[in-house]
C-alpha cells in the first residue's frame, strides 16, 4: 500500500479536440481553445504573478525586489520572465498541464517534448512586441514548434492581446538579415528581415522589415478570458500592442513544446528538454520538482508502433499486402 498521495494532475479528466478545432487550426494557424485552465488554476497562477511583483518569492532570474520601489517600475522588470520551470515547482506543474498537453497531443502529438516556459506581467502602460514568427528562434526538425498561452487575465483590444495574422502560417521562416535567427534560407527568393519582434511604446513598429509580410494577412485579436489558452505554431506570424489600460495588468503564462520526435539544437538539445507525453527515440531531460509526465514512464505511443495493428506494405511477390508492422527498440 502506498502511502504517497496521488498527485492532483494525475485525476484529471482528458479534454477532447473536436474536428472542427482541428480544422480551425490548420486553417487559420491558431486556435483559442475556451476555459481549458481550471478557474482554481488559474486563482494559483495569479497568486504566484502577485508574489512575483511584491517581492514575496525569489527566484534566480528575476530581479530581486527593492523596499519602497514603485509597482509601475517593478512590473516594467517582470515583463517578461524566461524559463522559470527549472528553478520553480509551480512553473513545472503548468508546463506539465495535463489538459493542455491532451490538445498538443493531437494538433502536434502524440509524442511532446516541453521546452520552455515565459512569464508576462504586462502593466499598465507597458510596451507591446513586434510582430515575428517564433520558429525564427526555435527550430525544430522535422518542423513542429507549438505555442500555448495561458490567459491569467482577460487579455483584450485594450490591455495588449496577442493580434494574429491569420493564415500566414503558410509562409515561410524570413532569416535574419545578421545576428540570432533561423529562417528558410533555401528557397531562391526569400528576403532577410530586421527589427523583428522587439518591444516598443510605438505600435507602428517601423524598425521591423517583417511586417508588411505580415500585413498581406487579416488581423485577428487573441481575444481571451482567463483560464483560456491560445495554441499558435511556430510559422504564424503575430505580435502585441501596448497595455492601454490605466489599472489592468496582462498576464500569461507561455509554454513552448515540439513533437519529440524532432531534433533540435535549440538551448542545448532535446536532452535538456521535458518528454511531457509519449515516447521519443532521442535523448530527453525529467522533470526537476517530480510533476507525473512521460519522462518518468515514457509510454508507447501511436509513432512507436502504428496506428493501426497493420499496414499496407509490399509483399515478396510484388504485390500489396496487410502486414504487422516492424517493432522498434528505442534506448532511453
Amino acid at each position: 500500500m502506498s502511502l504517497v498521495a496521488p498527485h492532483p494532475w494525475e485525476a484529471m479528466e482528458k479534454v477532447r479536440v473536436s474536428v472542427e478545432q482541428y480544422r480551425r487550426f490548420r486553417t487559420d494557424g491558431f486556435l483559442v481553445v475556451k476555459g481549458l485552465v481550471r478557474p482554481e488554476h488559474v486563482a494559483e497562477l495569479r497568486s504566484h504573478c502577485d508574489d512575483l511583483l511584491y517581492g514575496r518569492v525569489d527566484m534566480p532570474n528575476v530581479p530581486p525586489y527593492e523596499p519602497g520601489e514603485p509597482l509601475e517600475a517593478r512590473a516594467k522588470k517582470l515583463l517578461r520572465i524566461h524559463m522559470g520551470h527549472r528553478d520553480h515547482e509551480l512553473w513545472e506543474r503548468y508546463l506539465l498541464y495535463p489538459r493542455v498537453l491532451d490538445v498538443l497531443e493531437v494538433l502536434q502529438g502524440p509524442d511532446i517534448l516541453a521546452m520552455q516556459t515565459m512569464l508576462f506581467i504586462k502593466g499598465p502602460g507597458s510596451n507591446g512586441q513586434g510582430f515575428h514568427q517564433d520558429t525564427y528562434y526555435i527550430p525544430t526538425f522535422p518542423d513542429t514548434l507549438i505555442g500555448a498561452w495561458i490567459a491569467i487575465d482577460r487579455a483584450d483590444i485594450e490591455n495588449g492581446c496577442l493580434w494574429m495574422a491569420k493564415g500566414s502560417q503558410h509562409e515561410p521562416i524570413y532569416p535574419p538579415s545578421q545576428g540570432y535567427g533561423f529562417g528558410d534560407v533555401g528557397l531562391a527568393d526569400i528576403p532577410s528581415v530586421s527589427g523583428v519582434g522587439g518591444h516598443s511604446n510605438d505600435d507602428d513598429d517601423p524598425q521591423n522589415t517583417l511586417k508588411p509580410f505580415a500585413e498581406r494577412y487579416e488581423q485577428v485579436p487573441a481575444i481571451a478570458e482567463p483560464g483560456d489558452v491560445v495554441f499558435f505554431g511556430g510559422h504564424i506570424m503575430h505580435r502585441s500592442l501596448r497595455n492601454r489600460s490605466k489599472d489592468r495588468y496582462r498576464r500569461c503564462l507561455v509554454n513552448h513544446y515540439c513533437n519529440a520526435r524532432s531534433y533540435t539544437t535549440w538551448d542545448g538539445g532535446s536532452q535538456n528538454h521535458i518528454l511531457a507525453r509519449g515516447n521519443t527515440h532521442m535523448a530527453f531531460a525529467r522533470p526537476k520538482f517530480g510533476t507525473p509526465c512521460a519522462a518518468l514512464n515514457p509510454k508507447e505511443s501511436i509513432s512507436d508502433r502504428g496506428a493501426a495493428p497493420t499496414m499496407m506494405m509490399a509483399t515478396e511477390d510484388g504485390m500489396m499486402g496487410a502486414q504487422a508492422p516492424a517493432p522498434e527498440d528505442h534506448d532511453h
